[in-house]
């Protein structure tokens, strides 16, 4: 995201305002939507606080380790199905987690999140960044900084494997986001209800179907291809 981008760079220091969202839209060379949208992403990530009638002031800086971390947490590339495995088995078990401990602000923060999610959708943008903050948030319900620092480094390698990017790349649409979004749902659902076993499985089944959906697009005879390599982990409904 640009505007991150330059809050990290140290072009705005706490307690800065930030220009109007004109300005940052026609400074960027996006449209007022777009700034818009990343603002509420901003403000979700409590870096930023929106004063009614007053403006838009930092409130805090992206973490400058942020780089050397990613650095030291990538050595090598792994394929996507050995991720969405670990994915599968840390995450569905954060979620469970995070339904006993997830308070009313943070179910407001996953709707806001899901609402990036639906309006990229509708855009018919290529924009996964409601899609990675939704999760994030699932593990920042748990209030459990180890299992917040776990999730981050799963989706610093999704993010940044080569691997990865070649097959998601061949998801030419939004249908299957689609879907996705409505997976998101029925994990927001078990979450709000405080139900750590429909939690669970609404995770699992999450990744199941992108898992289904990358195998779909894969190519089998790639020698890289490690799709039967690292099946995924059956949870049982009744756990």
């Amino acid at each position: 995201m640009k505007l991150r981008n330059e809050l990290h760079s140290g072009r705005y220091q706490i307690g800065d305002r930030l220009p109007p969202e004109r300005n940052i839209a026609e400074q960027l060379g996006v449209s007022r939507t777009v700034v818009r949208e990343a603002l509420i992403m901003l403000e979700l990530e409590n870096l930023i606080d929106v004063r009614k009638g007053s403006g838009v002031y930092v409130v805090k800086l992206p973490e400058q380790q942020q780089e050397s971390q990613l650095e030291q947490a990538i050595h090598e590339d792994v394929g996507p199905f050995e991720l969405l495995q670990a994915r599968q088995l840390l995450e569905s078990d954060i979620a469970a987690f995070a339904a006993t401990q997830v308070t009313k602000n943070g179910i407001g923060q996953m709707r806001q999140a899901l609402e990036l999610e639906r309006q990229s959708l509708l855009a018919d943008e290529n924009n996964e960044e409601g899609d990675e903050l939704f999760h994030r948030l699932i593990a920042e319900a748990t209030q459990n900084s180890v299992l917040v620092d776990i999730q981050h480094q799963l989706w610093l390698r999704r993010k940044n494997s080569p691997m990865w990017q070649k097959l998601h790349s061949r998801i030419a649409d939004t249908s299957y986001r689609r879907f996705w979004l409505d997976d998101h749902l029925r994990i927001l659902a078990a979450l709000q209800h405080k139900d750590p076993k429909s939690a669970r499985q609404a995770v699992w089944q999450h990744l199941e179907n992108v898992k289904e959906t990358l195998l779909e697009l894969s190519d089998i005879e790639d020698p890289e291809f490690d799709g039967y390599l690292f099946s995924s982990i059956p949870v049982a409904i009744g756990e």
